[in-house]
């Protein structure tokens, strides 16, 4: 398989750093398990920020620090353990922790399936499935948008996307997905805000367009 399309340096970088949000922290990592070159890269930059850890100065800690932070692994190992996901092909090892909603249609051809986190905040995270040949309207978006493709392909105005690619796409980014023709595709979306749909019709529709 090979990999056109990886996540940005920076949000590789976040991620190795452990500052990204629960929601994009999955979905890069989803890619992370198809690409070797990404890990290599996640793994050189935890390497360099060890050594910058190495080199500060002790910082005193709070009075019950050890006490919460003790207390906050019990609650993890007290949890419920999730349902098993559901059969879907493709589904990275990434999101066998976390539960999944029902799928839903959003449209024609296309429906999306929520991955129910712990921590969601405003970023919304689902798999999202078009038949094959679906054309999705175009669209820009409120915030931004990180797709792992997992099965299928599609392809617009930024190239072409089969499964192990990543894009990454913000209010700067308009485009119109065409999934391929062989078979549907599976992505696991990572959403911040809403899509805004382009154009005359867009205006009118997207009131009623919520992912």
């Amino acid at each position: 398989m090979t990999i056109r399309h990886h996540p940005s340096d920076e949000t590789l970088a976040a991620y190795a750093a452990g500052t990204l949000d629960l929601g994009r922290r999955v979905v890069v990592a989803s890619h992370l398990e198809r690409c070797a070159a990404c890990r290599r890269f996640v793994r050189g930059a935890e390497q360099v920020g060890g050594v910058m850890l190495e080199d500060l100065s002790p910082a005193p800690m709070s009075e019950h620090a050890l006490a919460r932070t003790l207390a906050r692994i019990d609650r993890e190992h007290s949890r419920q353990p999730a349902k098993p996901v559901a059969n879907e092909p493709g589904l990275p090892a990434c999101l066998k922790p976390y539960e999944m909603g029902r799928w839903r249609w959003v449209g024609p051809g296309v429906e999306m399936r929520p991955i129910l986190l712990p921590e969601s905040g405003n970023v919304r995270v689902f798999l999202l499935k078009a038949g094959p040949g679906t054309r999705l309207p175009q669209h820009t978006h409120e915030g931004s948008e990180l797709t792992s493709i997992l099965v299928g392909s599609f392809h617009h105005e930024g190239g072409d996307f089969f499964a192990g690619d990543f894009e990454e796409a913000d209010g700067d980014v308009e485009h119109r997905p065409i999934v391929g023709t062989d078979m549907a595709c599976i992505c696991l979306v990572a959403l911040e805000g809403q899509l805004k749909l382009s154009g005359f019709i867009g205006a009118l529709l997207n009131p009623f367009v919520r992912l």
